[in-house]
């Protein structure tokens, strides 16, 4: 080092041993340590750009058996948020060990992971969470410390676990900010939104993504090449009270949930956001909140609004063999699942359970009877092989 420094200036090698306000004299003091700075942030560039480059090109290592499953609408949560979750337990389920259920990853979950074959699940955040905050700031930092929280409870067994980011969906460069962040930094494998975005000071101000002011959003996801994933949310107050007074057991997941999800999934639709983004990613849950069992109606209609003003440059249907998935979340229905196999592909479809909500050992006895129904390639790409090539875990 010395030699080499010695060869390109004057300077006498005792010099370059004395301290440096021996050295420049106190005057380059501010000097200096403004080099100093900036040698510093040049080396912290590059350190986070290896960093970067390491994590990017290493193969992510994950329980890879050959025939366990992979699930992705996994529910999880925070102890402040507990209480805004739906508490309606599944039958037979003691609500104290419900509650509890959402808070658990290394113990009764991955217990019941290795009891029925999972090889890998990804957790989410329960709805509403962050879609349930009016305040930015409040949810732009409950984000974060969801997401932080997340990747520190799962550090020690990335093997068997995964996650979606939570977002704060009231800034859409926020939102791309923060996505990238934990795909970049915390190694998740894209993000959950739980429907719109409620705002303002008496939550009645519901924002959608299907909007342009939310392509800054699109474009980071997928220049990240993630997918989204759209999961239900209760309503808010107004509506439910609207919409659910004189029928209060349909809200959920009985009517409201499919209801409310579906057409903010259409809206991305009619409003260009697929054209706009034609390599976007978009999961939909529970058989896709019915909009595939009635694509035929949906196309119909929206043909007939093109001469109103409708732009979407493709129909509805179409988008669901480019753009839109599918999983079995808590919808267990074979017949169905056989007819949106003939609607949209296999290929568009995966399973997945919707822990706690729903009974990992419903959704374990339920896969094991497709056998009749499926081969052993068909329920391979339903179990696993969809999801790998999609959340590229094995890339």
């Amino acid at each position: 080092m010395l030699g080499s420094l010695h060869g390109r200036s004057s300077i006498r090698p005792h010099i370059l041993l004395q301290p440096a306000e021996f050295r420049f004299g106190f005057r380059r003091a501010p000097e200096l340590s403004a080099m100093k700075t900036r040698f510093i942030a040049a080396v912290a560039k590059l350190t986070g750009f290896l960093l970067g480059l390491l994590h990017s090109t290493a193969a992510r290592k994950w329980r890879n058996s050959g025939t366990g499953s992979i699930v992705l609408e996994e529910a999880w949560t925070v102890p402040e948020l507990l209480n805004t979750v739906s508490m309606v337990p599944p039958l037979g389920v003691p609500f104290d060990q419900f509650r509890a259920n959402f808070l658990d990853i290394h113990g009764r979950r991955l217990d019941l992971m290795n009891k029925y074959n999972i090889d890998y699940m990804v957790l989410s955040c329960a709805n509403p969470c962050i879609q349930g905050i009016s305040d930015p700031i409040a949810a732009a930092a409950m984000a974060v410390s969801v997401n932080d929280r997340l990747a520190a409870a799962i550090s020690n067994n990335t093997e068997r676990f995964g996650a979606f980011a939570a977002l704060s969906m009231h800034n859409a460069t926020e939102a791309a900010q923060e996505l990238r962040r934990t795909v970049k930094e915390l190694g998740f494998l894209g993000a959950l939104v739980n429907d719109y975005q409620q705002s303002g000071p008496d939550n009645a101000t519901l924002l959608y993504y299907d909007q342009p002011g939310y392509d800054v959003f699109w474009r980071t996801v997928t220049e990240l090449d993630v997918p989204v994933y759209f999961h239900p949310r209760s309503n808010i107050g107004q509506i439910a009270s609207l919409m659910y007074a004189h029928a209060p057991f349909i809200k959920g997941p009985a009517e409201e949930f499919a209801v409310t999800l579906s057409n903010h999934i259409l809206g991305l639709c009619v409003n260009g956001v697929f054209d706009r983004f034609p390599s976007l990613k978009i999961i939909v849950g529970h058989l896709g909140e019915r909009l595939p069992s009635d694509l035929f109606r949906i196309d119909e209609q929206l043909r007939r609004s093109k001469p109103f003003g409708l732009t979407m440059q493709r129909d509805a249907s179409s988008y669901w063999r480019t753009n839109l998935y599918e999983t079995t979340s808590g919808n267990f229905a074979t017949s169905l699942l056989k007819f949106h196999i003939d609607e949209i592909g296999l290929e568009r479809i995966m399973y997945s359970v919707d822990y706690p909500f729903v009974l990992i050992s419903e959704g374990a006895a339920w896969i094991q009877n497709l056998s009749q129904v499926l081969n052993i390639s068909e329920l391979n790409s339903l179990k696993r092989g969809v999801a790998i090539k999609l959340l590229h875990l094995d890339d």
